[in-house]
């Protein structure tokens, strides 16, 4: 299952979203509204929403291109990258990109909600100051 978010100009460098999105503590601010839960860890993050079981994300490794978080669980195989391209010295277009491998009856579960995560994610980090 492939999910994308919309593509956004962000009015920082590839560089300072980079350093940004290597903290674990960071991620608290781009998450929606109805946030329960935020454990950041050293290597990542969780967190928990009204309405959903608890989230766990590993940092898997932050670029000046891209950051990749991976699920800290066994029994959920997915990636959410956060692509990172310059535009100029203070703006960058980021968009993020969910790929998962879900059996179709969870896909059907978990779709929508998914999607609507990425989607206020995307807000989130487009209204950062």
């Amino acid at each position: 299952m492939n999910l994308e978010g919309r593509k956004i100009v962000v009015n920082k460098s590839s560089k300072e979203l980079s350093e940004l999105l290597k903290t674990p503590e960071n991620y608290k601010d781009f998450m929606p509204d109805g946030l329960q839960k935020f454990e950041s860890r050293e290597d990542g993050f969780k967190f928990g929403l009204q309405g959903m079981p608890e989230i766990a994300l590993k940092i898997a490794e932050v670029t000046e291109e891209k950051a990749v978080l991976t699920s800290a669980s066994s029994s959920l195989d997915f990636t959410l990258t956060a692509t990172l391209k310059p535009l100029s010295e203070n703006q960058t277009e980021v968009q993020m990109l969910f790929e998962g491998k879900f059996n179709p009856f969870i896909k059907m579960m978990v779709e929508k909600p998914l999607q609507n995560f990425i989607n206020t994610l995307t807000d989130k980090i487009e209204a950062y100051k």
